[in-house]
């Protein structure tokens, strides 16, 4: 019996250091990972400099910043449930929610959400009531 256990045990040790020298697999891996224009929420100015790409399974940094000028939401509930949330950083606390439908800035700020792209379509994130199309950002999902 004892020969059994100490087999395990290595094979298990073995395991955990080529874990440890490859690093973390699947989708939340670096080589996963793609680059997502940062956006800007202030009074009269465009959030974003034009339409986002983003590809399906691919992780994602949203970095929203808020210059303060006003109270400022951010609102796409489409674009929300076709993302999985993996967090929320405000600062450097990680929320971790079941899932969002609009953030706000009562004040100057930064927030990063980080994401997985899931489904496929194109969705918008917009300042809500606003009607100008620099109000607004056009997010597909490839």
């Amino acid at each position: 019996m004892k020969p059994i256990v100490l087999g395990l045990a290595l094979s298990l040790s073995a395991s955990l250091a080529a874990a440890h020298e490859y690093g973390f697999a699947g989708i939340l891996s670096n080589g996963n990972s793609g680059e997502m224009p940062g956006l800007t929420l202030s009074v009269g100015a465009p959030i974003a400099d034009g339409p986002i790409t983003l590809e399906s399974g691919k992780v994602y940094e949203m970095e929203i910043t808020a210059d303060g000028s006003a109270e400022l939401a951010l609102t796409g509930p489409d674009f929300f449930r076709a993302i999985w949330v993996n967090e929320v950083v405000v600062n450097g606390l990680e929320i971790r929610p079941f899932g969002l439908e609009s953030v706000e800035f009562d004040e100057a700020g930064e927030m990063e959400i980080e994401f997985v792209a899931i489904k496929p379509g194109t969705y918008e994130l917009k300042i809500p009531g606003s009607t100008g199309d620099t109000q607004r950002v056009e997010i597909t999902i490839r």
